[in-house]
């Protein structure tokens, strides 16, 4: 399907069921958002890397309008609804102050292959372990997808990019658990040598090699 809709360029990904908050200060984005949330209607928010407008993003949906300052600004709490492709920027929309895209919205296959989720999640725990940080889902491990961990997977922006073009839940699962198998041993070395560094200097029981 193909429509025009609103856009909110961001240099950030977000997934089809991710709640985000956000903080609304721009002149165009605050009519953008009174105007999306009065009509029911979602707005996208294609992917920014350095510098550049990328062709994939989100439409995401106004959930919840926490507060409106004096001035305006406004604090909100949006949810990812689909990903579609960009395939022309309308810079000047007739009264408005933002701009839109034409968009197509990409067909998504979230039920394939679910049975990678548990290497998946095995490995994003064994990462956080390393990291010293704890992180609890809202959902049973049953119920978890790839779009549900992507975040919490150690990936930088352009990885997470990859990731909202795969429109199948096996691709997806594939890839995250081909980043983890990379990203594992980076940290555990990099573990391994902060606490290397902090023996240096210290006395320590060493056995002597036996020839």
């Amino acid at each position: 399907m193909t429509n025009f809709i609103p856009i909110f360029p961001l240099g950030i990904v977000v997934f089809p069921g991710e709640e985000l908050n956000l903080h609304i200060f721009e002149e165009r984005y605050k009519k953008l958002i009174a105007e999306c949330f009065a009509d029911n209607k979602p707005f996208g928010i294609p992917v920014v890397i350095d510098n550049n407008l990328m062709d994939f993003g989100a439409t995401v949906e106004v959930a919840e309008v926490i507060e409106i300052y004096t001035d305006g600004k406004m604090d909100i709490r949006t949810k990812g609804l689909g990903i579609f492709k960009m395939l022309e920027i309308v810079k000047e929309v007739p009264d408005k102050l933002y701009s839109g895209a034409i968009v197509t919205h990409q067909e998504n296959y979230g039920g394939l292959k679910k049975n990678l989720m548990p290497a998946v999640l095995a490995g994003v725990r064994d990462l956080h372990q390393l990291l010293h940080i704890t992180k609890q889902f809202k959902k049973p491990d049953d119920e978890l997808n790839s779009y549900d961990v992507a975040h919490h997977a150690g990936m930088n922006l352009e990885e997470e990019y990859e990731l909202l073009q795969l429109m199948r839940e096996d691709q997806r699962q594939e890839y995250l658990k081909r980043h983890l198998a990379k990203v594992l041993p980076v940290v555990a070395g990099m573990d391994a040598l902060k606490e290397k560094v902090k023996l240096n200097g210290h006395f320590r029981d060493l056995k002597g090699f036996e020839f």
